[in-house]
């Protein structure tokens, strides 16, 4: 799937440019351009795209410090600036934009639901999100800006793949060195799923291509995305199981989402050398995630790739029903609850839409 990238924020420009490499490094081709946009000019140096500054009358080039009204509030004021950067970027071979931000800082969690919705009025593309959940140490702040940006991102987003800090973070870990090690493993997961269908090496004998990966998100809301790997035997008859264990291991516990597993449809994307990939297996992991799911609307294929290892990647739409999501959605609204003192405290959210937490836009 050939897609523009658009990272709003600091965490949002990190992963975009963790993102661009591994797509590089890999030869994919599938990321076809990227921009950075903040509110924080020094967030924007490193970055190795174009970007864009917006809000300097507000804020000076110093950041909303984490006021995620403010950062919607500038991007309201300032997405034609954006939009004027992507002139000429949104050409007829783009099939999709993705607008990336981590949801717990105010210009990432303000900005990136307002852009999304700016982006979908005016190009008739698929406009997805790819959302990062703050750990459960980050501060009430950071949940509470969390809890409303995922609200209003997965509305205004034709679909928000989400990605929880606390799944990926390793004990005793340094809070720079966690965060790094998750942009590898989300660019790992989403490189992946945006590469199938490109030119890659070998044909498969069922081949992924973007329209699945946009029939699989079609129904929006929340999506997550499982990875999982293992060394591949040199005859395809020999992977049955491994192709069926690594799809098991890519829904269970390598999910960008834990637990997330009652969807409203999935796509299974088996990455290999072509000889090594078993028809067999193929299918039969597909007919598991069709039963793990609950869900009829179960795609699945190859993606020819020259590697010595297979791969599962799965994409799930539509998992609203995450126990993971709900405890997450529970945690934000009573972060909100308790700084609303002069407020009775009100129930948990019953679900992660709630009025319990406060719109953005």
């Amino acid at each position: 799937m050939k897609t523009l990238l658009i990272g709003v924020g600091q965490a949002g420009g990190k992963l975009t440019r963790e993102l661009v490499d591994y797509d590089n490094r890999m030869g994919f081709g599938a990321v076809r351009g990227a921009v950075g946009v903040n509110t924080a000019a020094a967030d924007l140096r490193d970055l190795p795209f174009e970007t864009v500054l917006v809000g300097r009358d507000r804020v000076n080039g110093q950041g909303v410090g984490g006021d995620s009204e403010l950062g919607a509030d500038v991007m309201e004021t300032h997405t034609r600036e954006v939009l004027a950067t992507l002139e000429g970027r949104i050409t007829a071979g783009i099939e999709s934009i993705f607008v990336v931000a981590g949801l717990g800082g105010g210009t990432g969690s303000g900005g990136a639901p307002v852009l999304a919705r700016e982006l979908a009025r005016v190009y008739d593309v698929p406009v997805y999100g790819l959302g990062i959940l703050p750990g459960r140490d980050e501060g009430s702040m950071y949940q509470v800006n969390a809890g409303r940006s995922l609200k209003t991102f997965a509305r205004e987003a034709d679909a928000l793949v989400l990605v929880d800090n606390d799944a990926f973070r390793s004990v005793g870990e340094s809070l720079t060195g966690g965060f790094d090690a998750i942009n590898r493993e989300v660019a790992k997961r989403a490189g992946l799923l945006l590469a199938a269908g490109e030119t890659v090496e070998g044909v498969g004998e069922s081949v992924v291509d973007s329209s699945e990966i946009i029939n699989t998100l079609r129904s929006g809301g929340i999506a997550a995305l499982g990875y999982a790997a293992a060394e591949a035997a040199p005859e395809a008859g020999e992977n049955i199981n491994t192709v069926v264990s690594t799809t098991r291991q890519a829904v269970l516990t390598g999910s960008s989402l834990p637990d997330a597993t009652d969807a409203d449809a999935a796509l299974l994307i088996v990455a290999g050398d072509p000889d090594a990939v078993p028809r067999k297996g193929v299918e039969r992991a597909r007919k598991w995630v069709e039963e793990e799911t609950g869900s009829l609307q179960v795609r699945g294929g190859d993606f020819p790739l020259s590697s010595g290892r297979l791969a599962a990647v799965v994409l799930l739409g539509g998992v609203e029903r995450s126990e993971r999501l709900q405890s997450f959605i529970d945690r934000a609204s009573e972060a909100q609850q308790s700084e609303k003192s002069d407020e009775s405290a009100a129930d948990p959210a019953a679900e992660w839409a709630s009025d319990d937490l406060d719109d953005l836009v």
